[in-house]
């Protein structure tokens, strides 16, 4: 299984990044971000189809609120009539999550990539060496240069101000698309995951190398810019208020009603 995984995703994710660091003048920050955007490209589908289905619920979100209201001490009666709902809307409550679970490995790869690129050891090197390709353009890339703007990559060296960013766009894009909900324990799990999250990557940023946290930042800021282009500022603006807010294919413009 391991075999299998090195030789369809692991391998060429760390010698594409390699080979990118050499083409961008030997500078791995850089190839750390084009690569970053190259997969976000690639699994692009997938994150629209994510991002269409949960705009499709935000849409919903109204009638979510009034069956919670309705039947909020009856809790099987409010996941048939949820169910009914969804089935009449044509809407599968999954369809914003698997999508989501398909780019899982993609990202696992990468984070092992940035990892084992960054080989400071003699045991990570020839642990590396067992994963390049025999291409001219990996081989004068090694060893990698490990320093990006004030960052060691290689190191865990990231200052406060890139844990913010981390930790300050992964909050941006769950509050985009976390609808507000009248059920007491829903809303307080959703407070809990809005804070929750964010810190523990913030507190991750701190604690890994900084090559890991500059691709965290990077996705961040893609998969925001990706979501405002499908559902606009969704719920970041709105906070509890029910209105909804959408963004037809980043064209035309943002309608809202109550």
């Amino acid at each position: 299984m391991a075999e299998l995984w090195n030789l369809i995703i692991l391998n060429p994710m760390l010698n594409g990044l390699i080979a990118l660091s050499s083409v961008l003048g030997g500078s791995f920050g850089l190839a750390i971000i084009a690569l970053t955007v190259i997969v976000r490209l690639i699994l692009l589908p997938l994150t629209l189809k994510q991002l269409k289905s949960t705009k499709a619920l935000q849409g919903m979100q109204p009638k979510i609120q009034e069956l919670q209201k309705k039947y909020g001490k009856n809790q099987q009666k409010l996941q048939q009539e949820m169910m009914k709902l969804y089935k009449e809307a044509g809407v599968n409550p999954l369809g914003c999550i698997w999508p989501m679970l398909v780019q899982f490995p993609v990202w696992i790869a990468l984070y092992q990539s940035i990892m084992r690129a960054l080989a400071t050891t003699p045991e990570s090197l020839l642990n590396l060496f067992q994963h390049l390709y025999s291409w001219g353009v990996v081989a004068q890339a090694i060893p990698l240069d490990s320093h990006f703007l004030w960052l060691n990559l290689g190191s865990p060296d990231s200052t406060l101000i890139l844990a913010i960013i981390v930790g300050g766009s992964m909050w941006v894009q769950q509050k985009m698309v976390t609808a507000p909900s009248a059920d007491p324990r829903q809303k307080s799990m959703n407070s809990m995951m809005l804070l929750m999250m964010p810190f523990m990557f913030g507190l991750f940023t701190l604690m890994f190398p900084s090559g890991l946290s500059l691709f965290w930042a990077v996705s961040n800021v893609i998969g925001i810019g990706i979501q405002y282009w499908i559902t606009g500022w969704g719920y970041l603006r709105r906070g509890t208020s029910a209105q909804v807010v959408t963004k037809l294919g980043g064209k035309g413009g943002i309608t809202k009603r109550p």
